[in-house]
């Protein structure tokens, strides 16, 4: 017998699960706009590429005690790529509108938990501002667009008519929204996940629907809709899914599914799509290699700090 598969045998469950579990948590979610050392895969029929020469990041600043600061001003960042200062072509602080996509997973899985998300995302709806445009779109073993982007804030009828069925083609939601995205005007994009993070069909891969979020320079917020009849293993599973779409684009993953707490992680989010710094800069490093590079977001306050997304993939083709 192999060394693992006697200490396997000879393991309580409860003592692989909480393993497990430890092993989840410390390793694969990193947050904050200091980078991971892990980018997305670099595989030419899977990731999806920045085609300009200016680099967008929009960054949210907050303090020790996680409120916004708001009132900076450009000599109070420092842009890294690669460990390469950068300059800094421009700087924006005032409140813009923005354009978010609100992903509803209408799958097996869900259950009766359908309602509880539909419910998330009208209270996402009601906190927007007038000026703010969404699109709402549902999955379970296709995608499809329940309403197109718009100032209207209010849930579509078709979505009252929902019910869980089928497979579950998260990464194809998310890939689509970032698509859709990246076709707006608005410098402030955002995409909104209301699951429980499993996925069982999709075409694209994890790492291409985020390389697609990036490239769009779409935040993405994820809400944890898993419930108690998923294995625990499938919910750590689900939840790390969600966790690494959030850090890696700069956004957030959300826990509580319902109550006070969402209506308040909800308020957050809209204050902080509207109240984001967008810087650009155009990278010294010029080649067109279609690498992978870091970047990362330090300010002269060492008490404040700066979340934004880890990174894009080059342009690909000649040197410019």
């Amino acid at each position: 017998m192999k060394p693992f598969q006697a200490f396997a045998a000879r393991t309580p469950r409860l003592l692989l699960l909480s393993i497990l579990l430890l092993f989840l948590l410390i390793f694969p979610f990193s947050s904050g706009a200091k980078l991971s050392q892990q980018p997305p895969a670099d595989d030419d029929d899977d990731v999806v590429r920045i085609s300009t020469d200016l680099v967008i990041l929009n960054i949210t600043v907050v303090d020790g005690a996680g409120k916004y600061v708001h009132g900076l001003r450009s000599s109070d960042f420092k842009l890294f790529e690669d460990g390469q200062e950068q300059k800094i072509a421009s700087f924006s602080a005032e409140e813009t509108p923005f354009a978010a996509a609100v992903l509803l997973d209408t799958s097996d899985s869900m259950g009766k938990r359908i309602s509880l998300a539909r419910s998330a995302a009208i209270r996402f709806l009601d906190g927007l501002r007038t000026e703010d445009v969404v699109a709402v779109y549902h999955f379970n073993s296709k995608v499809e667009q329940v309403q197109d982007f718009s100032f209207s804030h209010d849930l579509a009828d078709m979505a009252f008519g929902l019910r869980s069925k089928g497979m579950t083609v998260l990464h194809d939601a998310v890939l689509l929204a970032a698509e859709d995205l990246s076709k707006r005007e608005e410098k402030r994009r955002a995409i909104v996940v209301l699951s429980d993070g499993g996925d069982t069909r999709s075409s694209a891969s994890m790492e291409k629907a985020l390389a697609s979020a990036l490239a769009a320079n779409a935040t993405i917020f994820t809400v944890d809709m898993s419930s108690s009849a998923l294995s625990p293993v499938e919910r750590l599973r689900g939840a790390g899914t969600l966790r690494i779409l959030a850090n890696k684009s700069g956004g957030r993953y959300i826990e509580t599914p319902g109550g006070e707490a969402l209506r308040e992680a909800f308020t957050g989010i809209v204050q902080e799509l509207g109240k984001q710094y967008t810087i650009a800069y155009k990278p010294s490093n010029r080649a067109r290699d279609g690498r992978w590079r870091t970047v990362e977001v330090k300010l002269q306050d060492a008490n404040l700090k700066a979340r934004t997304r880890q990174g894009y993939h080059a342009p690909k083709g000649d040197k410019r």
